[in-house]
């Protein structure tokens, strides 16, 4: 929705949300960082039921209870807290330069403080993290990491990030972009994909719901600015994409209603899939409070484990 021509190449406008390293901590802060916990069975700190007792199991967790009353051998079963890798997807592409006017940031700098701060909260419960790109220009993926120093290594390639790239020109950069994190994710991972899911391939929705098997959890987070969201624009306009090159010129009273409906089915289209994978679809603008997008995306990835 931009007038801006020229390369599709836009310097993040970090605006007030610099510096990042910073208010990633902030947002992490003022959320509730508590461990998530797995269904993996073992010792550990949670009961969580019995199963008949095998040779070679640990003579420490026999019911010895059960079996004075049953006359049978069991094994009592505990939920231990477990390691997930977090997988995050961010989607560096020309539209993500957009910023309206007032807003406090482009989509790409919301997505990367949005980021940040999972990093930081999924590093502070003990779990490694990675960072994948669509589109940009000196991204740099960072593999799965955990310890002292993998969220500066995260907000270090956050950092350098430039918005370009045209998905029309390129129907391939989000299958590229997503076949890493295919290969790597492993039972019980987490990935989130941050993107305004606006200029994705057609099949994009069901390619991310399809890596809702095996135990992964799925989150897709929708970012646009406050006028992408609203249309707020009177009388006649031109509106140009950041991708595409495609110039529109429109009443936008007269078109407002319908660009409504366009946009909300656009978004079923993504929900649904992700919906039927025990998913959703988050939904932010950027000048919404960051906080509570990040404590929604983990109450969709970890059930308000955090």
């Amino acid at each position: 929705m931009s007038e801006s021509a020229g390369p599709l190449l836009r310097k993040v406008e970090w605006g007030r949300l610099q510096p990042l390293r910073v208010k990633a901590r902030t947002v992490a802060e003022g959320l509730f960082a508590g461990a998530h916990r797995s269904r993996r069975r073992g010792p550990g700190v949670e009961f969580g039921g019995h199963r008949a007792y095998v040779p070679g199991d640990d003579l420490r967790w026999i019911d010895r209870h059960a079996l004075m009353r049953h006359d049978k051998l069991v094994v009592r079963e505990f939920e231990t807290e477990t390691d997930r890798v977090v997988h995050l997807l961010v989607d560096a592409t020309a539209s993500m330069g957009f910023a309206g006017q007032g807003a406090p940031a482009d989509k790409v700098a919301y997505a990367a403080l949005i980021a940040a701060a999972l990093a930081r909260v999924a590093l502070a419960s003990g779990d490694p993290v990675s960072l994948d790109w669509i589109g940009g220009v000196g991204v740099r993926a960072v593999p799965p990491s955990s310890g002292r120093d993998a969220f500066e290594h995260i907000v270090g390639a956050l950092e350098a990030v430039r918005a370009t790239g045209d998905l029309g020109a390129d129907q391939h950069a989000f299958d590229r972009a997503l076949q890493p994190i295919a290969r790597r994710s492993r039972r019980g991972s987490v990935i989130v994909l941050l993107s305004d899911l606006l200029d994705l391939p057609p099949d994009a929705p069901v390619q991310l719901a399809a890596l809702g098997t095996l135990g992964r959890r799925l989150a897709a987070v929708q970012v646009l600015d406050r006028e992408e969201r609203e249309l707020p624009y009177s009388g006649s306009v031109r509106l140009r994409s950041l991708e595409g090159n495609v110039v529109v010129d429109t009443d936008a009273d007269g078109a407002r209603a319908h660009y409504y409906d366009r946009l909300e089915a656009h978004t079923r289209l993504w929900a649904a899939p992700l919906a039927a994978r025990g998913s959703r679809l988050v939904r932010a603008t950027t000048d919404l409070d960051p906080v509570e997008v990040v404590r929604e995306i983990l109450d969709v990835v970890w059930g308000g484990g955090a």
